[in-house]
């Protein structure tokens, strides 16, 4: 069943429409919470008081702490598009360059529902939303791009990139690496990346 990712219009009282300032600095709070604390520490007590709004503020515009949050991080955009390089080892090389650097807020806030994903089916969409699809979506973009140069690519060869991409991804989130300097972004992009679709490096 699909969830109504937006402030709920159907509670809101005769007369009293939802103030847009307010769901924002609700979101805006939420999202600190996550990306300084996790999901554990993430309830409607804390988010209000630090909003300095009611609790019944937020219920009356997301049913749960769940799906204010996967309305939260369905707004974010944390998957990198990148421009024609003329290369599929350029292309691959734009879109991990998020791993040169630490993570950001957004990316904070994502890491901390991971594990609590696993349980939960609005975070899960969340997360399928801001992460999953978006990066499905921009592989095959730069895999497209490599079939029109000439640089086929297998069926096969497209999933399993896909795949190791997205454990990449979450392994970023999750482990809190250390910004890998740029020989190591690219001694993975010529050493796993494209190994798997059955190109070289350089």
């Amino acid at each position: 069943m699909t969830t109504d990712l937006s402030p709920r219009a159907d509670v809101r009282s005769p007369g009293r429409p939802l103030s847009p300032e307010l769901s924002e600095q609700l979101v805006s709070v939420a999202v600190d919470i996550l990306a300084d604390e996790g999901w554990g520490r993430l309830n409607s007590d804390r988010v209000a008081a630090r909003a300095r709004a009611g609790k019944a503020g937020i219920y009356r515009r997301w049913p749960t702490m769940a799906a204010l949050v996967r309305h939260a991080v369905s707004g974010f955009d944390l998957v990198p598009r990148p421009a024609d390089t003329g290369s599929l080892r350029g292309d691959l090389l734009e879109l991990v360059a998020p791993f040169g650097r630490p993570l950001d807020r957004e990316e904070r806030a994502v890491a901390g529902l991971v594990g609590a994903a696993r349980h939960d089916d609005d975070l899960r969409a969340g997360l399928d939303t801001a992460v999953v699809g978006p990066l499905g979506a921009v592989v095959e973009e730069v895999l497209d791009r490599a079939e029109r140069r000439g640089e086929g690519v297998s069926a096969t060869s497209r999933r399993l990139l896909g795949q190791l991409l997205l454990a990449l991804w979450w392994d970023r989130y999750t482990a809190f690496a250390e910004p890998l300097p740029a020989d190591e972004l690219a001694a993975l992009v010529d050493g796993a990346l494209l190994p798997v679709v059955g190109a070289s490096g350089r």
